[in-house]
């Protein structure tokens, strides 16, 4: 990891507990705003110093959307940041558990994973000195109050980190809009607050978003997203010739009475991947409803003589998964319905020009044009029409494209 110093509003986060800090007598602190603008690593360091300073000792949480994504977001790079700083520690990866040592005094900090409502019951019952929520935004209610009722100790601490979501969502309405009822420091970031972003870096990001996803991500506001779900998609995502492909995929939405759109993707040497052709049936428009097996006759047709590696399945079609199967001829897998993660990847992936659509897919082309965000909606829902050939889209984005943005840590702790 490369250091450098801290931006002002990072030394805020690192020192807001210190003595002679104004703000020594908040019971949380909150930091939310743009995508790698710093927050993370400053807020973890800034949990373990505390929790050396303040305690010596005690049992702590680290909690993020899942175990995997929490070390991989924010306890890899803290204990980076812990070796350069010669802070001894210890991680037992099959225990869940970091350990932090100071003089005779061994500090614990469990690692949790907020995924499902059933995740409360993993934290309950333990004591806790002090709570780290990274990407709070993305856990249910139930496991962040039962995370906070676990901070029983004298002088406990809640530490958030988050980048807006809806503004109708929980966390914005009874943390952030009560920041100060709350007894809670609140912080906004922006990517200029990272200083290991160069311009050019900072200048992608902005072009990588755009609609309510751009306000969020770049801006760090909370706003409702609204319109089309997919303004950036245009004349240049459609392409009449497709260049020699090394890899080969297929993304299906399945329908009976609604329809079923199934998609062949090609990637080229260059990374990009291609919609090659689709098959599309509205059993509505066509007063004919087709059986699993005809669509699975379908699905042959469409692929060939290809090899794709997987063919993604909407995850509720269960007889059409088997039928699939026993056919034998690809590896088949439930597709990953987090409606929000695909649609943030597919849009990240059109601005990035990570996906181009061949001329002849004119559904899916009519679809990206009519997709829109529902009106008015308590979070952010499209609209159920218009989305078949969405949904497939999105199921490979979310198998195929990677969705992890190219990492930057940020710290300035000299050592004199």
């Amino acid at each position: 990891m490369k250091f450098k110093p801290f931006s002002p509003r990072q030394r805020a986060v690192l020192t807001w507990w210190c003595e002679g800090s104004p703000h020594r007598h908040r019971d949380a602190i909150i930091c939310d705003g743009a995508v790698r603008s710093g927050k993370t690593l400053c807020l973890s360091l800034s949990f373990v110093l505390w929790a050396l300073v303040c305690h010596g000792q005690g049992s702590f949480a680290l909690c993020g959307k899942t175990v995997t994504s929490l070390r991989r977001n924010v306890v890899t790079p803290l204990c980076i940041a812990l070796v350069q700083m010669g802070i001894p520690h210890r991680l037992y990866a099959s225990r869940n558990l970091l350990e932090v040592y100071s003089r005779e005094q061994t500090l614990r900090f469990y690692l949790f994973g907020g995924r499902d409502e059933g995740s409360a019951a993993l934290i309950q019952g333990v004591t806790l000195s002090g709570v780290l929520l990274d990407e709070v935004v993305l856990m249910p209610r139930s496991f962040v109050e039962q995370a906070l009722a676990r901070c029983s100790v004298e002088g406990s601490k809640f530490f958030f980190c988050c980048n807006p979501e809806h503004p109708h969502h929980w966390f914005y309405t009874e943390w952030i809009l009560r920041a100060k009822e709350r007894n809670a420091f609140y912080l906004r970031f922006t990517m200029e607050d990272n200083p290991g972003l160069s311009p050019a870096i900072r200048e992608r990001y902005r072009r990588l978003y755009t609609g309510a996803f751009y306000q969020r991500f770049v801006l760090g506001r909370w706003v409702a997203a609204h319109g089309a779900v997919y303004p950036m998609f245009g004349k240049e995502h459609v392409v009449d010739q497709i260049p020699p492909c090394i890899r080969y995929a297929v993304s299906c939405d399945y329908g009976t009475v609604n329809p079923a759109s199934f998609g062949l993707w090609g990637q080229s040497g260059d990374g990009v991947w291609y919609r090659l052709r689709e098959y599309y049936h509205d059993a509505r428009a066509t007063g004919i409803q087709k059986t699993d097996e005809e669509y699975a006759d379908a699905l042959e047709a469409l692929v060939g003589k290809l090899k794709p590696e997987a063919v993604v399945v909407d995850p509720s079609a269960a007889s059409f998964i088997q039928c699939l199967r026993r056919r034998g001829r690809w590896m088949v897998e439930p597709a990953d319905n987090q409606v929000l993660t695909g649609i943030r990847r597919v849009a990240s992936a059109l601005s990035a020009g990570q996906i181009r659509i061949h001329a002849s897919c004119k559904d899916a082309i009519r679809e990206f044009a009519l997709y829109r965000w529902k009106e008015g909606a308590a979070g952010d829902v499209p609209l159920k029409q218009d989305d078949h050939a969405m949904d497939d889209i999105r199921y490979f984005a979310t198998r195929f494209l990677d969705g992890d943005e190219p990492g930057f840590y940020v710290s300035g702790v000299s050592r004199r």
